[in-house]
């Protein structure tokens, strides 16, 4: 039972960490429209922990001790191209996963994680009603550490990804802004997986998000998270693995302008349902 289990953990490792392997998850205002000529440079933390494990909907274990701090590099720089605004960006994980309890075996994991680049295409850009929509593809380059001898590779998976993401912004009177974003994802195959070099192949995966914002001032605004990720089925050596996952997440958030130019950010949330994987209990972001 306790090998089922490590074995069921191994195979569903990567949809229950952070969003290190799933970064189109955004935060609120991040499909804002931006006038071309500005750059960011942005710096994340991510901080989540479970315990409780579950295998087609049904709690196997409360002890899956699962705890990882991540962070996260991204720059952007907003574009005029043809009279469309283009922000291409990168983002590079990195930091640590602990393991305990049922998990103990797997380990602690640290490492930089796999180069993504993506590039947001902002075809509606009307600043002043606040309205904005945009369609961004995401590409994961297969750069980060990964060791087919470690049951544990949360940041490097020795693959391509692949998602195609559309975000909109639509204003609600003066106060409120109500943001949704859908995406596909696909996975290539990782030819190296575990000791005997098994291939390790992943079905499509889809997502959608919603975010409610308050905005208290011009400078300051509270948002609500909404999330489903649906997908995403592994197989190994043409195997199933029936973790396919059906993920319900939700935070509650705020965002400050406390200089021109200088903005910090933070939610607090945790997965309202998990079909498969380590339920995460806390997940603070900044």
């Amino acid at each position: 039972r306790p090998a089922r289990r490590m074995a069921l953990a191994t195979g569903v490792l990567a949809a229950a960490l952070p969003r290190v392997a799933a970064a189109v998850a955004v935060d609120a205002g991040d499909y804002a429209y931006v006038p071309p000529g500005t750059d960011l440079a942005l710096l994340y933390y991510q901080h989540s922990q479970g315990s409780a494990l579950y295998a087609g909907g049904h709690k196997t274990s409360a002890h899956a001790d699962l705890r990882a701090d991540v962070g996260i590099a991204r720059g952007v720089r907003y574009l005029d191209v043809g009279g469309y605004t283009v922000a291409p960006q990168f983002l590079l994980p990195f930091g640590t996963v602990h393991t305990g309890g049922d998990l103990d075996g797997l380990g602690v994991s640290n490492g930089v994680g796999d180069l993504i680049l993506a590039t947001t295409v902002h075809l509606l850009k009307d600043d002043p009603g606040r309205r904005a929509f945009g369609i961004t593809p995401w590409l994961w380059l297969p750069t980060g550490h990964y060791d087919r001898q470690r049951a544990l590779n949360p940041f490097g998976e020795n693959r391509w990804k692949f998602a195609l993401q559309a975000g909109g912004v639509l204003p609600l009177g003066d106060k409120f802004t109500l943001d949704l974003i859908g995406d596909m994802q696909w996975f290539g195959d990782n030819t190296k997986a575990g000791p005997g070099g098994a291939t390790l192949s992943q079905r499509p995966a889809w997502e959608v998000q919603t975010h409610l914002r308050y905005h208290l001032s011009a400078a300051t605004s509270i948002n609500l998270m909404a999330s489903r990720y649906v997908g995403g089925e592994t197989e190994i050596d043409g195997v199933r693995q029936h973790d396919r996952q059906r993920r319900t997440r939700a935070s509650l958030g705020m965002a400050h302008f406390f200089a021109p130019g200088w903005q910090v950010l933070g939610t607090v949330g945790r997965d309202l349902a998990v079909e498969n994987g380590v339920r995460e209990d806390l997940r603070v972001n900044l």
